[in-house]
């Protein structure tokens, strides 16, 4: 009977731990930026693909972040069809493979010079290629959280944990039917996470990440619409 009452209590407050961090987010502030070079627009079945920097580096740009980005842009109010990074690799293979791939979109250029690419990216109907630039980090850790078994096999913590995310993140948007770059867009999103603990955890986490996904998808969807930034 007592290890059912303890396994009971375990599940309870692992219950308690995972709701905090679900519904309990931490203050996020987003800035957005946004720099157009020429018009943009975009007709009933073509389609944008968006791609990820890979760098082999830690500073690479998270795919979950690009699988976001892709999802949001696709959906919602002004939603674009997307391509995702990885139908368009597979359907430019083997040129944009990571070996292959352009590293940047300065090298764009001289790879649509291929009559190889330039037929398939018609076969697609692909117009814009979003180049997508940036990461997630996680700073300025402090504190600490314990735990333990207390009296009657019931875990309790004690503490209080604090640390600083920020998210940081570029897109370049290139035409591909002019050959040019039409245009630059940023957000970035500064939060502070905690997680104070008496007896339970309690997170209170700041998604910077979803934030900056969400400010970039609907200024990406804007910003191909030929929309201008509205100004607050």
């Amino acid at each position: 009977m007592k290890l059912l009452q303890t396994t009971f209590r375990t599940i309870v407050l692992v219950g308690v731990f995972f709701l905090g961090y679900l519904v309990l987010p931490g203050c996020v502030s987003t800035t957005q930026q946004q720099f157009r070079e020429a018009d943009t627009g975009i007709e009933e079945g073509e389609v944008i693909a968006i791609l990820r920097r890979k760098s082999n580096t830690r500073n690479e740009t998270e795919e979950s972040f690009i699988e976001c980005l892709t999802e949001k842009t696709s959906s919602g109010q002004g939603a674009i069809e997307v391509m995702s990074d990885r139908e368009f690799v597979d359907a430019l293979f083997p040129w944009f493979e990571p070996r292959s791939a352009p590293r940047n979109v300065d090298e764009m250029p001289r790879y649509f010079e291929n009559e190889n690419i330039r037929e398939t990216l018609e076969q697609i109907d692909a117009r814009y290629i979003v180049w997508v630039n940036g990461t997630t980090q996680r700073t300025d850790q402090s504190g600490s959280v314990q735990c333990a078994v207390a009296t009657g096999g019931i875990p309790a913590c004690f503490g209080f944990l604090t640390w600083e995310a920020g998210s940081d993140y570029e897109a370049t948007i290139w035409d591909i039917d002019r050959g040019i770059t039409v245009g630059r867009l940023s957000a970035e999103s500064k939060g502070m996470s905690f997680v104070p603990a008496i007896v339970v955890p309690i997170p209170f986490v700041a998604r910077t990440q979803a934030s900056a996904c969400a400010s970039l998808a609907e200024q990406l969807k804007d910003f191909i619409a030929g929309k201008d930034p509205v100004e607050e």
